[in-house]
């Protein structure tokens, strides 16, 4: 199965669109253990990416369009996330460089390089209590379901499953980089919001791909 650079601006719209539905949980989740401003600065990020991809050119190819991501969440986008985010789009751009369509392989290679340049960024592993704790095994998810033969959709299904299960472990851990690092053990039992809004992007890639 191949995405098409048409179904990248899709993926982008249903992040735009489940980032903004979902603005004041993540300040929620993010008034208990940070600064109270994920959702909202996410928010305020992803509009401005809106706005940015309607001003590509139709020549413009995946590497372009993720890049331009990237560079618009770091420039917009306050606190950890707008680096960390913006890291990963870019990273993800440069996984694809002058590709108009994506292969399983391709999607393999943005989810590792998106992992990898966020780890790199923000100095951080699993068990941290951050949004790699829920990309990461939604990563090793899709890898096994795509060596298993498995339709893409259904790989990203399990993936989205892997994430949720991955954020919802954050709440059974102490934070160890970030904000929420200065409460120690109070900040067990509350759920990360950076693994949160990294399960809803993941989430939003899945259910446009099931709609293929």
């Amino acid at each position: 199965m191949t995405i098409t650079k048409n179904v990248v601006i899709k993926v982008l719209d249903k992040i735009i669109e489940i980032i903004k539905e979902n603005k004041e949980y993540l300040t929620e989740l993010d008034s208990a253990i940070g600064d109270a401003d994920h959702g909202i600065n996410l928010e305020r990020g992803f509009q401005a990416v809106k706005d940015k991809l309607a001003t590509l050119t139709d020549s413009a190819d995946i590497s372009t369009i993720l890049k331009t991501v990237g560079m618009t969440l770091v420039s917009t986008v306050g606190g950890a996330s707008g680096p960390l985010y913006g890291t990963a789009f870019m990273r993800a751009g440069q996984a694809v460089q002058g590709k108009d369509e994506l292969t399983e392989e391709d999607i393999i290679k943005i989810f590792e390089a998106a992992l990898n340049g966020i780890k790199e960024r923000g100095k951080a592993e699993a068990g941290d209590k951050t949004m790699i704790d829920a990309i990461e095994p939604a990563y090793k998810a899709l890898i096994d379901g795509l060596n298993n033969k498995i339709e893409l959709p259904e790989a990203l299904n399990r993936a989205v499953n892997a994430a949720k299960e991955g954020m919802e472990y954050t709440k059974s851990i102490s934070a160890r980089k970030g904000r929420a690092s200065y409460l120690g053990e109070r900040s067990i039992g509350h759920q990360d919001p950076g693994a949160t809004s990294s399960y809803l992007m993941i989430k939003a890639f899945a259910d446009v791909a099931n709609l293929l």
